[in-house]
């Protein structure tokens, strides 16, 4: 899939020493910088606890940073909250939907809601028929539906906000094979598309399937990046259990 990927171009997402520790003294993230450009996917590879849903929601300016900056096309997300939203898609492990809309009323309802009203009925058709649902399940309920086809909903609505940016946390979790796959290889079209796409994961398997950098979080530090031909010559198995166990140290390209 990485050989049709085109040269990455400038940052669309950063993360510039971004720092969070909570009112209880909890350090959540720790001085973490990384960055990925238009046509790149930058996966986060961590357990719970990590830090990579705290970086996400840090992005979505869902909470402050203590330090540091998350920037979205240049702008910093707690400074000008509306203008970075405006260029990020987002989808959730769980995605929230209303049950009892059709696939097709939902992406009506949230496309509108991100502020695009020229859309027709016949373009959601056929976005939800790109990201893999079957027809007859367009005008059916979501109350019916498993955690792939929602998950199929989801990134749907985010293809038509038309973002430069994307922010995906968890998004195989709970997946069956065919739904992982397929989604997968949307992540590939996405890119394709210059679209810079962060994704949180624990999911190692498709994280060097798809990734063109592999960032391995632990207590909240970027203990590690692995981009390009560094992933291939790898055992990245044995070096994700390596740092989670706490038997290696944090190099190249860690946080600072």
């Amino acid at each position: 899939m990485k050989q049709t990927t085109p040269e990455p171009t400038r940052p669309l997402l950063e993360a510039d020493q971004l720092t969070k520790r909570y009112e209880d003294g909890q350090l959540a993230l720790d001085t973490v910088s990384f960055q990925v450009a238009g046509g790149e996917i930058y996966a986060m590879l961590g357990g719970n606890g990590a830090g990579k849903t705290t970086a996400i929601n840090l992005f979505l300016n869902f909470i402050p940073p203590t330090a540091g900056e998350a920037r979205v096309d240049g702008v910093a997300t707690h400074r000008d909250p509306l203008r970075a939203k405006a260029r990020l898609a987002y989808v959730s492990e769980n995605v929230m939907l209303y049950p009892n809309f059709s696939a097709v009323q939902n992406l009506d309802f949230f496309t509108r809601l991100s502020g695009r009203t020229d859309c027709r009925r016949d373009e959601y058709r056929a976005v939800l028929r790109r990201v893999g649902l079957q027809d007859e399940a367009h005008d059916r309920k979501l109350k019916g539906f498993s955690k792939g086809m929602r998950q199929k909903c989801g990134i749907a609505i985010a293809m038509l906000k038309n973002a430069p940016a994307i922010l995906l946390d968890e998004p195989t979790s709970g997946l069956d094979p065919q739904a992982a796959f397929e989604f997968i290889h949307l992540l590939a079209e996405l890119r394709a598309e210059g679209k810079a796409i962060l994704m949180s994961t624990h999911d190692i398997f498709r994280a060097r399937e798809i990734a063109d950098t592999v960032g391995i979080m632990n207590r909240g530090r970027l203990v590690m990046q692995l981009a390009g031909a560094d992933l291939g010559e790898t055992d990245l198995e044995r070096l994700y259990l390596n740092y989670m166990s706490g038997h290696a140290t944090p190099a190249g390209g860690g946080a600072a």
